[in-house]
């Protein structure tokens, strides 16, 4: 399975944390959404589906192109979140699935994000939750997570954060492997991964892996209007 298939078949999963997003900052025909590591284009297209003008970033030519066969009506750019080559207050909705985290610089790419957002427009940004309700936890690298740090680390203002929790499914052992590399464990072999993630294994070799996000809606700050 290629690389970008396999990650199609995770973000393809993940409409549950899209939809809580969209109810809780609502989306109306017409907005203009930007989604920085756009990945396949799935929330893209979740969007133009519901008439929303959209643009996407990803830093994956790869992943841009699958993007483009999926929405191709979306202005879809390969870049760095850091360095989005937008105008200022260009979008209704700017977001972020698992991604402001791989930038280099983390509180740069949310402020970028901040500087492309129209005046009121939401910033959201999705991390992992609490590592004991996360069971891609077990292949996570580095010392403790707190998924609060994204609150800390945001330069606009927390409007809300919320949790949401769901389980990514996999018919067995290639396809779990496949998925996982896809999403990051490039270098786990495949004993590893399925060592990691053993407890989600079911009866008939499926996998049903359960994991917990982290989402946080900031809000760009309105322009003062002009006494008359």
């Amino acid at each position: 399975m290629a690389w970008t298939e396999a990650w199609a078949v995770n973000e393809e999963q993940q409409l549950p944390t899209y939809e809580a997003a969209l109810e809780r900052v609502g989306l109306r025909r017409g907005d203009r959404v930007l989604d920085v590591g756009c990945g396949t284009g799935v929330f893209l297209r979740m969007c133009a589906d519901r008439g929303a003008a959209v643009a996407g970033l990803d830093a994956s030519e790869t992943m841009i192109a699958r993007a483009r066969a999926r929405v191709p009506e979306g202005d879809l750019w390969v870049g760095d979140l850091q360095a989005l080559p937008f105008d200022d207050d260009a979008f209704d909705l700017v977001t972020g699935f698992s991604s402001f985290f791989y930038a280099g610089a983390v509180v740069a790419a949310l402020t970028e994000a901040g500087r492309v957002a129209r005046p009121g427009a939401a910033v959201v940004a999705q991390v992992f939750g609490r590592p004991e309700r996360c069971d891609l936890d077990a292949l996570k690298r580095g010392g403790p997570w707190r998924p609060e740090i994204v609150e800390e680390l945001m330069p606009l203002p927390v409007e809300q954060s919320f949790d949401v929790t769901w389980a990514y499914e996999y018919a067995g052992d290639d396809a779990l492997v496949a998925a996982m590399r896809a999403a990051g464990a490039v270098n786990a072999s495949s004993s590893a991964i399925l060592d990691a993630l053993g407890p989600c294994r079911q009866p008939d070799g499926s996998y049903r892996v359960s994991n917990e996000w982290h989402i946080v809606v900031a809000r760009v700050g309105r322009t003062s209007t002009p006494a008359g």
